[in-house]
């Protein structure tokens, strides 16, 4: 493993916490997951997308910066791996998507002055699936407020990922995820693991699933 701080990106449902646990136990490694059902604001923006996007937008903003701020700060002598569910920077593009322009230009200066102060990833995993696949998963684990996501949305976030990804020549494991199966195809599993043993150049390198 070359990396210390690997985050796990990727559309809803696309699979990021259940990589993000295999991972961390396969490296004996610190796990960050995103607390995303403690934003008391998620199920209403949901059902009220316009009245309740920016309050959801400000509450994961601070309950990410505050976890990734106690946890990257905190040595663990026993635990050099980090592996993250989230990317901090998602804070910025979920709020592209659901907010009007006078309320993101708010929202960007204070992502600003609070990204600059957070420990950036070594390397990011980006799991894209087509929205079909997405929308299987998110019905297959039930969360209520979830059912009614519209496709669009779902494509509009996809879209917004993946131009910052090419925008800022991130260094990415770029990974088709569509049929992906990572806990009960053990392949699947390997190719990221064996692919995180090598060293690569900042942009996207790409990974086929088997």
């Amino acid at each position: 493993m070359n990396y210390h701080f690997v985050t796990i990106e990727g559309n809803i449902g696309a699979g990021k916490t259940t990589l993000a646990h295999l991972l961390s136990k396969h490296y004996n490694a610190r796990l960050i997951l995103e607390q995303f059902a403690d934003n008391p604001f998620l199920a209403k923006f949901y059902e009220n997308p316009k009245q309740n996007a920016f309050p959801l937008e400000l509450f994961f903003m601070a309950e990410r910066y505050k976890q990734l701020k106690e946890l990257l700060h905190t040595q663990d002598l026993f635990q050099n791996i980090t592996i993250s569910d989230y990317l901090f920077t998602k804070c910025l593009l979920f709020a592209k998507v659901n907010l009007p322009d006078e309320e993101f230009m708010l929202y960007q200066r204070l992502f600003e002055i609070i990204h600059q102060q957070l420990v950036q990833p070594d390397i990011l995993i980006y799991l894209h699936a087509p929205v079909s696949a997405l929308q299987a998963s998110i019905r297959k684990r039930g969360r209520p407020y979830e059912q009614s996501i519209p496709d669009a949305y779902l494509f509009s976030i996809q879209q917004t990922y993946t131009h910052y990804i090419k925008q800022h020549n991130i260094k990415t494991l770029f990974v088709d995820a569509s049929n992906a199966d990572f806990l009960g195809n053990e392949k699947h599993l390997k190719v990221i693991t064996e692919a995180l043993e090598k060293d690569y150049e900042d942009g996207q390198h790409f990974l086929t699933l088997p």
